[in-house]
């Protein structure tokens, strides 16, 4: 927020959202995303994906090391191709520093996907990606705690592997970023 770099998703009304927008403007980029309640299901939808891809990148590490890639060009190879995404960039330092993000607790991730397996009642289909990401983020805050960082989903892997996914670097954590 400091950095005007949150996206806020806001639902409701258009004339009470062209009320608040200009103060959430302060924050950072606002997205208008439908009536009340679409801005919540936005915010559930983003963080979702991102648990899945969370969880899912310590297994690439893992899998990429345990198979004789060196981290570093595994890493690069990932941000230079289709493996590519924010997380990767965000939260990739965050797992080479080994902080593990802690701005964000295992315990609000596992309150977002039980407030997204609510909302799967809405389809026909089982979400089963997000179904096994819940599972790993429950594995991860039983071996840790719910109160620390929501990459623990990869230190699990490091742990059970015997692998370490420290990288030489100044890994400046994303909330210190400035843009100076």
């Amino acid at each position: 927020a400091r950095n005007k770099r949150l996206t806020l998703f806001a639902g409701g009304a258009e004339s009470d959202l062209d009320r608040v927008v200009p103060v959430l403007e302060n924050l950072g980029r606002v997205i208008r995303c439908g009536p009340l309640g679409t801005g919540n299901v936005v915010k559930l939808v983003t963080n979702q994906l991102w648990f899945i891809h969370a969880a899912s990148i310590g297994e690439g590490f893992a899998l990429g090391m345990a198979n004789g890639v060196e981290l570093p060009v595994l890493y690069d190879a990932i941000c230079d191709s289709v493996g590519d995404s924010f997380v990767a960039r965000h939260d990739g330092p965050s797992i080479f520093a080994g902080h593990y993000d802690p701005s964000f607790t295992l315990d609000l991730c596992l309150k977002d996907l039980g407030l997204v397996r609510e909302l799967e009642s809405s389809l026909e289909e089982p979400l089963v990606m997000t179904a096994a990401a819940h599972g790993v983020f429950e594995d991860a805050a039983e071996r840790y705690g719910r109160n620390v960082g929501e990459l623990h989903v990869a230190k699990r892997l490091e742990d059970d592997n015997q692998l370490s996914f420290r990288m030489d670097g100044d890994w400046v954590a994303p909330w210190d970023v400035t843009d100076d």
